[in-house]
């Protein structure tokens, strides 16, 4: 009995030992058959729609390098609001990586449920391809894509040309938001889209809109443009077009986002189709014009006189309404007012202009260019009125020497040399202001010689100018008011200066030459040639004395260093066939060379001289300037 019953209770444990046993076998059997089978990457694996399951990695990773290498490489196509950009993924710092794809996609275990259970498995599993992106460079891309495409927000305007109106459309501000452009960029790489990829954008909306543009272009530029407006000045009628009223006419937005008309008043009174008509029936004031009488004071030549005159503010308040009507209502009145002169009789004896306190004259050849340099230069000068502690500029009070200011060619020194250029002949000016101030005894600020001397100027006391470069500049310190008077002719121009003096005498001294350098000697051809005839260059020093009471009570000098003038030549150009005419410009611009006038450009002109207090003069003395205006140093007459 004892062996049936241990026999049957073995028997019991055994058929279970047995069945895991074969369990075991199968099992073991079909986990050997899945570490056996070859494959990395589960069936049913994809990336992006390629299948890689049941492949290694190597074959996985050529899959998707073949399937998926020409989407990656292929441009991408960006909207910026209303603007299409592209570039290839690698300038945006984006790129597949294949192999860290594959990593993910690989078995991640290796137990024997793990490997059985993918035996059977049969779903499909859908895997994000790793895509990288190099920050540096995709926010480098995004920044320059960001500024091509941008746009500012515009408003709606108006504009008028040609006499008609013309609405400019508003536009939306457009700005590239960089960091959500990063991360939209990065998801839509690689997907398939028909169309571009929206990137965000931040909008910004003009002030002035469609609609209030087209408002104002109903309501008033296209009526202000629908014809002439008439006005009535002093009695005769003047006709203002469109085209001259759209000239000076613009829309402008105001504090609550209306477009408003601005009429430019001043500009409009100063176009010559207004401003003709409106001088022929007004009248601009007259200053008074001081001179000297006998016994050398100053009285009044001409007395000073009113004038009568359109101001802008009357012309844009008679013209601006006038714009929106039509017709016969297009019609209006500009008052005139009454314009008093800048100096008056009362006002120069106020302001102590009451005698001559300095005057000095240059004589120079005629040459038709002179005339008309000269004269426009004295017709600038003449009536300046210099306040106390004012600075007086050659430079302000002339203006560029330029055709359109009066100015035409003449000739100047260029590097050493008698060249031809605008203005010409003004250094007789700039020397005759600089002699009437030096005699004057007011204080010198900025002044500068010509490269080389010029015989018909004094020694070390002329001036020359360039626009931009070198000015002539002197401050009014004598404590009284200074009137200039300028006159020219032909041959000569004199400056005087009007007012109270300072000092009872100037007086000018001149020391030896020193350093004397001999000229050099060249032959030039062709039409710019200037003939020019040698002179040594030297240094030389010039004073200026102060006289009050019978004694000194100050000195200056002044240094000058001037440079050789070099003998020229000119011989003509060869021509072509026998007996042709000589070359233009070969033969001296005067009779006289060597007396033409010259003015210096920036490359030749010496730099401004400085004044040097002295208690006595210590150079020799040349001749001192009297009352009676005594000779001095070649044409200068100086008086005071």
């Amino acid at each position: 009995m004892g062996r049936v019953g241990n026999w049957t209770s073995n028997r019991r444990i055994a058929l279970p030992l047995a069945g895991g046993a074969v369990v075991l076998g199968l099992g073991g059997g079909l986990y050997v058959t899945g570490l056996v089978a070859g494959s990395d990457i589960d069936r049913g694996t994809r990336v992006l729609g390629v299948d890689i399951g049941g492949m290694s990695r190597g074959q996985a990773q050529q899959k998707l390098t073949r399937e998926l290498g020409p989407a990656a490489a292929a441009p991408v196509a960006m909207k910026i609001g209303d603007h299409v950009e592209k570039a290839v993924p690698a300038a945006l710092g984006l790129s597949l990586d294949t192999t860290a794809t594959v990593d993910r996609a690989v078995r991640t275990g290796y137990g024997p449920a793990t490997v059985i259970g993918r035996l059977f498995a049969s779903a499909d599993r859908e895997l994000e391809p790793v895509i990288r992106m190099d920050e540096q460079t995709a926010r480098a891309a995004v920044d320059r894509i960001g500024e091509a495409t941008g746009q500012q927000a515009r408003d709606g305007s108006i504009t008028f040309e040609k006499g008609a109106a013309k609405a400019v459309a508003p536009q939306q501000g457009v700005t590239l938001i960089q960091d959500r452009a990063l991360t939209t960029l990065r998801e839509a790489y690689l997907r398939p889209a028909a169309d571009p990829v929206v990137m965000p954008v931040e909008r910004t909306q003009p002030r002035i809109g469609a609609e209030e543009t087209g408002r104002a272009m109903r309501q008033f530029a296209q009526p202000a443009m629908s014809g002439p407006v008439n006005l009535t000045v002093a009695g005769q009628r003047l006709s203002i077009g469109p085209g001259v009223l759209g000239e000076h006419l613009k829309m402008r937005p105001d504090a609550q986002g209306r477009l408003v008309p601005a009429l430019d008043s001043k500009g409009l009174l100063a176009d010559p189709a207004v401003a003709r008509p409106i001088g022929a029936v007004t009248e601009s004031p007259r200053d008074a014009v001081p001179r000297l009488d006998a016994d050398g004071s100053v009285v009044i030549g001409e007395p000073g006189r009113e004038g009568r005159q359109v101001t802008e503010a009357a012309l844009g308040k008679a013209v601006l309404p006038l714009l929106t009507r039509s017709g016969a209502a297009r019609s209006g009145e500009v008052a005139t007012v009454a314009v008093q002169p800048d100096l008056t009789s009362e006002e120069t004896r106020r302001l102590g202009i009451k005698e001559k306190v300095s005057s000095f004259t240059v004589d120079f050849p005629a040459a038709p260019y002179r005339t008309t340099n000269v004269g426009r230069a004295v017709e600038l000068i003449n009536g300046s009125v210099v306040m106390p502690g004012e600075e007086w500029s050659f430079n302000r009070t002339v203006g560029e020497r330029t055709p359109e200011n009066g100015f035409v060619d003449g000739i100047m020194i260029n590097d050493g040399r008698y060249v031809k250029s605008p203005g010409g002949g003004v250094s007789a000016v700039a020397t005759t202001m600089y002699n009437a101030a030096f005699f004057a005894g007011v204080k010198p600020v900025e002044h500068g010689a010509h490269s080389f001397y010029i015989e018909r100027y004094p020694e070390g006391r002329e001036a020359t100018v360039a626009w931009g470069t070198l000015d002539l500049r002197w401050v009014n310190d004598s404590g009284h008011p200074l009137y200039i008077q300028a006159r020219s002719t032909d041959t000569s121009l004199t400056i005087t200066f009007l007012g109270t003096k300072k000092y009872d005498e100037i007086r000018a001294t001149k020391g030896p030459r020193t350093n004397v350098t001999p000229p050099a000697k060249h032959t030039d051809s062709g039409p710019t040639c200037e003939v020019q005839t040698p002179l040594e260059g030297f240094d030389v020093t010039v004073g200026r004395v102060f006289v009050q009471g019978g004694k000194e009570v100050k000195h200056e000098e002044f240094q000058t260093h001037y440079t050789p003038r070099d003998e020229v030549t000119c011989t003509p150009e060869a021509s072509p066939t026998p007996g042709a005419p000589q070359a233009p410009g070969t033969q001296p611009a005067e009779q006289t060379p060597g007396t033409q006038p010259a003015e210096q450009t920036p490359e030749t002109r010496q730099a401004p001289q400085t004044a040097r207090a002295a208690q006595a003069p210590q150079a020799t003395p040349a001749p001192s300037a009297t009352a009676a205006g005594g000779p001095l140093a070649l044409g200068g007459t100086p008086s005071h």
